[in-house]
């Protein structure tokens, strides 16, 4: 990585800039609106209690559970605000900081305690965030945009959230010993972001990118907590003084700490001086005094939790959503909903180990695989077989979609005798002369612990594969572990997952040379100057129909190159205690969008 990642630059005076700048507005919203607006024009179609007495066997009886129990309260009086939400996390978060993190779990509890200054909706449509700023403009090039803060938000110490906070944030972010490699990610892509005054912060981009506004999407750190200490500490974690804020960060958001106790839950108390200030009421008050992520990495062990209603969601397999959450003692305190969701599970293979650096093994490894066997029986028919890097149903997909590999045990010997992989001393296993010796194939996978479902699909690539010859070793691993192994390269074969992104070009972090280079997401160590040219393309077209067909061009090439074994795309299937109202899906899961958690509530009694 360079020693620096900021070209140094003298930014106009406010008066300049408003001199020789044509604005145009761009829509500041409440997000809360947008969902209670949407919920009117989509009532219930139940009550409550019929919704409630439900079985999910269906379609038609999940579109009754999702639209009546997702509706928002009638009125104040009908939600107790002394709730607590108990909310499920398979992994605990490896840092509060949240220009840290890069984890679904650090992502979950940042959204809940970071300010952000835009947003999108369940259609990953971007606006600015009422909650935090009063306007937002763009000059007609694309290059600048403005945006005024408002001056009723504080951070949880009392001092107030300043438009220095993000001018702060973004140059922590942009320092190269500090490792907030995920949100560097499209942040990298701004040129500046100037403070003019407390409330007036200007962000200047490289390029017109039609991705500007995602790249301003980063999370808030406070300027007062940190300014003084990253000099001696950039990993912001590791001095005395850091790990203090780590287990108890200062925040801005409707929630704030009330206690951490590591590996086992992560405690939000809400925040009064985020919805009040100066004794009046500035924005929606947050619906739970308190929510609790309780961390359970077994699924099996969190649907136990759920079905004793220890918590009040939970993420659920697809035997858990089939056999194990059909009978009733699953529906005497909850109930189950799913929805369409842009995410994808793979076998990741690292082109920086000599087995995977052809791509005629890693298509080799796709045909091995006994993928009727997986969707039928593993995933009990509840998943699409997985076609590459787009959903089929999302606008940047390839038209039409690629074929789904299908097992073919021949073609897989095939193509591997032709990359020279063959068994030159006849005792069973494939060998390759590498470097002047003989080596094995024989390689390890590492799974994440106390993924049900992945260990499944890892035992039957192993047992497939040695129908071929190759010794497939699986590794059980804890998450943080795997992370670790994952930017580090120090793995051969994981399998794992991503949900989708904002934006296509969020991709470029897995797939392109840079990314590699500058310690993004390309665990797999994938590099092909094509696929770098288009993601470049992408983000310098502006008609949605153009980019689509680029993107669509990009997956087409990682299908063929196969860095990934694509093996599903997930739907999301939820248990929610029979408690819990609010809940609406979105090509995340029903919490990746605003309003998302914050929708959620409980009523009386």
């Amino acid at each position: 990585m360079p020693e620096v990642l900021l070209e140094s630059f003298d930014p106009p005076t406010l008066e300049e800039l408003n001199a020789k700048v044509q604005w145009e507005s761009l829509p500041v919203l409440d997000g809360m609106k947008r969902f209670l607006d949407f919920k009117k024009e989509n009532p219930p179609l139940v009550s409550d209690a019929e919704a409630l007495a439900l079985k999910n066997t269906g379609p038609e009886q999940n579109k009754k559970i999702v639209q009546s129990l997702g509706r928002p309260p009638a009125n104040s009086e009908e939600v107790d605000w002394d709730a607590t939400f108990n909310r499920h996390e398979r992994m605990d978060a490896k840092s509060t900081n949240p220009i840290l993190g890069s984890s679904v779990a650090e992502f979950d509890v940042a959204e809940l305690t970071t300010p952000s200054l835009f947003t999108f909706d369940w259609n990953f449509v971007p606006f600015g965030n009422d909650e935090i700023i009063k306007s937002w403009e763009v000059s007609a090039d694309r290059l600048v945009d403005k945006v005024v803060l408002r001056d009723d938000v504080t951070w949880s110490d009392g001092k107030p959230f300043t438009a220095h906070d993000v001018a702060f944030t973004f140059q922590t972010i942009m320092n190269p010993k500090v490792p907030a490699v995920a949100v560097r990610s499209g942040t990298d892509e701004l040129r500046w972001v100037h403070a003019y005054d407390d409330h007036t912060v200007v962000f200047f981009h490289k390029e017109s990118l039609a991705t500007n506004t995602w790249n301003m999407l980063f999370p808030i750190i406070p300027k007062h907590i940190y300014e003084n200490s990253i000099k001696d500490d950039p990993s912001l974690g590791q001095s005395d003084y850091h790990i203090k804020y780590e287990q108890a960060p200062v925040t801005c958001g409707p929630y704030e700490y009330a206690s951490r106790d590591r590996g086992k839950e992560i405690v939000l108390k809400r925040r009064d001086s985020w919805y009040m200030h100066n004794g009046q009421e500035v924005r929606r008050k947050p619906y739970f005094k308190e929510v609790r992520f309780r961390i359970i990495e077994d699924s099996n062990t969190a649907l136990l939790a759920l079905k004793k209603g220890e918590i009040d969601e939970a993420e659920l397999a697809p035997d858990q959503w089939v056999s194990q959450t059909d009978d009733d003692e699953f529906y005497r305190l909850n109930t189950k909903a799913m929805g369409t969701e842009w995410s994808q599970a793979y076998v990741g293979w690292n082109l920086k180990v000599p087995f995977f650096a052809d791509k005629r093994v890693r298509q080799a490894m796709a045909y091995a695989f006994d993928h009727e066997e997986m969707l039928n029986n593993v995933c009990f028919g509840l998943y699409e077989p997985g076609q590459g890097v787009f959903h089929p149903t999302s606008w940047m997909a390839p038209k039409p979609m690629p074929t789904p590999y299908k097992q073919d045990l021949d073609k897989a010997e095939d193509l591997l005798d032709e990359a020279g992989w063959d068994d030159s001393d006849g005792d069973g296993i494939r060998d390759h002369e590498i470097d002047g010796r003989t080596v094995k194939f024989e390689f390890e996978l590492v799974v994440a612990s106390g993924s049900d479902t992945g260990m499944k699909i890892a035992q039957l690539l192993k047992s497939n594969l040695d129908q071929i010859g190759i010794i497939c070793n699986v590794k059980p691993t804890e998450f943080t572990v795997m992370q670790e192994l994952a930017r580090t390269h120090k793995f051969q074969a994981m399998t794992a997952g991503w949900g989708t992104g904002t934006d296509p070009a969020t991709n470029k972090n897995l797939w392109t040379t840079k990314a590699l280079e500058q310690n993004g997401r390309n665990y797999s160590a994938y590099s092909n100057p094509k696929v770098d040219a288009l993601f470049e393309q992408g983000e310098r077209e502006f008609d949605r129909a153009k980019r689509a067909e680029i993107y669509g061009e990009i997956a087409k090439i990682l299908w063929e190159d196969q860095p990934y074994m694509w093996l599903y795309y997930r739907s999301s299937f939820f248990g929610f205690n029979k408690s819990v109202r609010g809940y609406m899906f979105s090509p995340r899961n029903p919490f990746g969008y605003n309003p998302g958690f914050l929708a959620l509530w409980k009523p009386k009694g």
